[in-house]
Formats: structure tokens, sequence, C-alpha cells
């Protein structure tokens, strides 16, 4: 039976990623020796490095005044590692999740954090809009995509003050204005790599604005002067990292998987508010085009439970809800197939004739 893997993370990638990396394991590039056990500072590795900078910086359109480096880790060690560079007086958070709620706690620990807007009150179901920035903060942070609620920044915000997003679940699945960025990261596991490795998209000017003495590693600058070899950084999810910018370029870039994902989240969203057995649960015009989270519709709650087995038993893969939340969460990140979309709205379908009540 065919699985349609909607996990939310380590998530899917495209299958000829995937066979190119299983090729590389056994023997990379020709050198009849395995990428897992390839030295970092060989010329086939320093390819591969370049390749992917230049290949980020094609697909996002990225400025020649940004560094792009990649860290071993998640985006959580990333949490503390902005506010130690860069909170001196005062930062300012955008409060959407429990991502962001992570991120303002390692804040905190550096200096005042204040939380300029947040959908808290309404359990996280929305995007705040129209909020003050004030003008003394260091910096402002935001979560683009929240992935335990299902909610989404569709623009660019205009900033008085430098712009940091968090983009660990929809880096490259829409267009972004890299220029109304000071920096971008993001743990890789959603659209880019295997779990491991972080990137980071920094405007150089930044790095004059490091505002303490910092362990070594924790120092951004280190990581741009060294070109993310100040020590062994994670050799195999960075090579799944190029293949799969690889593989996006192929395609058509990211319009043309932006035009991919909106067509899968129109889908499956059509479905959940056409459909009496279920319900979305966040405002529309919020709508993560990554997580699709959705609930059983009042009256029919207690076929949750079996509406989980009777997916499972057709092939879909990881669409039960975080535990936070409950209910169910498609992850339809840029690799999903349209197909596996297409194979969760007929499940829906079938098991709407044999429950709904007429």
């Amino acid at each position: 039976m065919k699985k349609h893997n909607f996990y939310a993370g380590p998530s899917i990638l495209a299958d000829e990623v995937i066979e190119n990396a299983a090729k590389a394991i056994l023997d990379f590039n020709g050198t009849g020796v395995s990428l897992l056990s390839i030295s970092h500072r060989t010329k086939d590795f320093d390819d591969v490095m370049a390749e992917a900078d230049k290949l980020f910086r094609e697909l996002l359109a990225i400025p020649d005044n940004y560094k792009i480096f990649y860290l071993g880790g998640g985006a959580s060690t990333l949490f503390y590692e902005v506010a130690a560079n860069f909170l001196g007086k005062k930062a300012g958070y955008v409060n959407t999740g429990v991502w962001s709620k992570k991120a303002i706690k390692e804040a905190r620990r550096y200096g005042e954090v204040e939380v300029v807007a947040s959908s808290e009150d309404r359990d996280f179901t929305y995007i705040p809009k129209g909020f003050a920035i004030p003008s003394d903060l260091d910096y402002l942070h935001i979560t683009t995509n929240n992935t335990i609620y299902g909610t989404e920044f569709h623009e660019d915000l205009t900033s008085p003050v430098p712009l940091i997003a968090d983009m660990s679940s929809d880096i490259l699945s829409r267009p972004v204005d890299v220029s109304k960025y000071a920096m971008i990261y993001g743990g890789a596991q959603k659209n880019l790599a295997p779990a491991g490795v972080s990137f980071v998209i920094i405007r150089e000017d930044m790095l004059d604005k490091i505002v303490r003495d910092l362990p070594t590693m924790v120092s951004f600058r280190t990581h741009v002067d060294n070109n993310s070899m100040f020590n062994t950084p994670p050799v195999f999810p960075i090579y799944v990292l190029m293949e799969t910018l690889r593989w996006l370029k192929k395609i058509g870039g990211v319009d043309e998987i932006f035009r991919r994902n909106g067509a899968k989240a129109k889908l499956l969203y059509d479905e959940i508010d056409r459909n009496p057995l279920f319900r979305g649960t966040v405002e529309m015009e919020d709508r993560s085009l990554m997580n699709i989270c959705f609930v059983m519709a009042e009256g029919y709650e207690e076929l949750a439970p079996e509406f989980l087995e009777f997916a499972k038993a057709r092939g879909m893969v990881g669409i039960k809800g975080h535990r936070l939340v409950g209910g169910f969460r498609a992850s339809c990140y840029n690799a999903l197939p349209i197909e596996s979309v297409q194979a969760l709205v007929g499940c829906m379908q079938e098991f709407e004739k044999l429950h709904a009540k007429r």
C-alpha cells in the first residue's frame, strides 16, 4: 500500500532527493568513499557548500549583502543565540504559538523582552495584525509559520527595527522579500533536509551589532568568517539540502512550488469546509499552507479515534494533531505530492458516507 506522508517533521523529502542521497552514501561523487565518511575539507564537499549557497541565493533572490551559514542542531538552539548576539536592552517578539513562546523564554535570559503582539487570547488561532512596532527595540522577532496551530504570516512585515524571522517550517514554500529581514533562520527538517542542520541568512551589517563577548561557537561572526567550517558541519544533511535545492530549481523554483502548495491547501481546506464531519480550527485568512489543522465537527467528536484508524488503514501517515491541541494535522510541505492530498480528501469523503447524519 502506498503511504502518504503528512508528518510534521522530520518530514517528506522528494523521492529523487532521497535516491541521490542514498547513492552518495554508497559512493559520493565517484570518489569511492561514502558521503557519511567524506572529509568536510575535501574539494568535493567544498563544491557542495558552494552550490548550496548559489542555489539558495538564486531561489530566494537573496541580495549580495547577505551571508548564508549552517549550524548543527535546530532552531531551538538559535532561540538563545539570536538573543545572545543581538539583545542589548530590549527586543520585541510576536507571540503566535509554542515556538514563539520558547523563543521568548530564551531571549529573556539576555535582556528585556516586549511582546508587541500576541494571539494567545484566542488560543493562537489567528495572526496579529496592525500592531505598533516600537522604534527602540534591538530587533523584532516573528515565527512565520506555526506548525502546531496551523497559522502563517502571508505577507512580509515592514519593520522600523531589524526584523528576525524563524522560518523553520515555511522556508522556500512561498516568495519572500529577503531584503525586509535582517536575519532569517530555521531548522532544515521541514522543507530542506533531514534533522541535524539549521540555516541562517543574515544581513552583513548585523554582525557589527553583536552586543556582547560570546563563546566562540555562539557568535554568528565565527560561522560567517569561517564559511560554516569553524567546526565539522553536518555533512550529510547539508548534502541533502543541496539536493533539495537542485530539485526545487528543476521543477520551476519558488513560484512553482508556491503554486503547487496553494493548490494542495485549497483542495484540503475546501473539503474541510464542505464536509459536515470536520471543521477548521483557525481564522481563514491566516490558514497555513504548510500545516493544515482540523478537528471533528460538533456532534461528531467521538469519531476522532475511528477516523484516525480509518485513515491509517488507507495509507495516511502522520495526521494526528499535536498533543497540545489534538484533532488532526496534515503537513503539506513542498515535497508532498498533490496525489497524497487527493487521497486524504477521498478518505474524508468515504468516512462522511459512513457517518454523516442525514
